[in-house]
């Protein structure tokens, strides 16, 4: 049986996020794991470009499942902020919030059901917690058009997203924060 390889993506994206003056041109080399969907990804990179801040990266991946999907650590090695994407389970919250100064979610799925799922479970620091998802619109749009090497401008304005694709079309939605209810 031969091993399934990653597919990797370039992504280029001029950023303007004028909620966090935050202007910048970036140039993203991205893996797709075999069992990772093209949901997941573009949710992956969308997520990336709303937290931007230097020394932002990927983790390993599958290869190295307890780190966070994407991390900014100190000169010390510490992580900063640990964001995941999708609907981590309670105790890898729980894990995060004492790993890191902050943690971040975002999902590209239904945030009720999971949040339901995992109300009322111990999670450290659980009223820190940001948990955001995108708007189905943006996700599906995105999805639609990717490709091996995509381009594409990305505005934000009050967690309201805009992305100018390079064939002439924008695609557009809602980033939404959602409170998560522990014990």
């Amino acid at each position: 049986m031969v091993a399934l390889t990653a597919t990797i993506y370039n992504f280029d994206i001029d950023l303007a996020d004028s909620d966090r003056g935050v202007y910048e041109t970036l140039a993203l080399r991205v893996a797709q794991h075999p069992s990772e969907s093209p949901d997941y990804l573009v949710t992956r990179v969308l997520a990336y470009c709303l937290e931007y801040a230097d020394g932002m990266a990927f983790s390993k991946g599958l290869s190295d499942p307890d780190d966070p999907t994407i991390a900014v650590r100190d000169l010390t090695g510490a992580i900063r902020l640990w964001m995941d994407i999708g609907t981590p389970d309670a105790a890898r919250l729980h894990k995060a919030s004492k790993a890191a100064a902050r943690v971040v979610v975002y999902t590209h799925k239904d945030p009720a059901q999971w949040l339901r799922q995992i109300a009322g479970e111990r999670v450290h620091r659980a009223e820190a917690l940001e948990i955001y998802s995108v708007d189905r619109e943006i996700v599906a749009g995105l999805v639609n058009k990717l490709a091996r090497r995509m381009a594409f401008g990305l505005s934000i304005v009050d967690r309201h997203v805009f992305v100018a694709t390079d064939d002439g079309d924008t695609i557009e939605g809602n980033v939404t924060r959602h409170a998560f209810n522990s014990r």
